[in-house]
C-alpha cells in the first residue's frame, strides 16, 4: 500500500455544489491525488482537503483552483 499525505487548504470563492465539483475535478487531475474532500462554506472560506501520494506545492493547488474558476487560496 502506498503511503499518502493529507493537506487542508483554505479556499475562497466557492458558493455551491457546482463550485465543489469544479474544484474537486481540477484537483484530481494533479499527479498523485487520490481523494479530494470539500467542507463548503458558501461565500466564506471553505476547507479543501487533498489526499495524495506525493506532497503538492501551494503553486500546484493555486493553479488548479484558478483553472477550475474564480477560486483562490485564502491568505492570512
Amino acid at each position: 500500500m502506498t503511503a499518502t499525505t493529507s493537506t487542508s487548504y483554505p479556499v475562497t470563492g466557492m458558493t455551491c455544489g457546482h463550485c465543489v465539483g469544479a474544484v474537486t475535478e481540477e484537483l484530481r487531475t494533479l499527479a498523485g491525488v487520490v481523494e479530494v474532500r470539500v467542507d463548503l462554506v458558501a461565500d466564506g472560506t471553505s476547507t479543501v482537503t487533498v489526499t495524495s501520494t506525493t506532497p503538492l506545492t501551494g503553486d500546484q493547488v493555486a493553479a488548479a483552483l484558478d483553472e477550475a474558476g474564480d477560486y483562490h487560496l485564502a491568505t492570512a
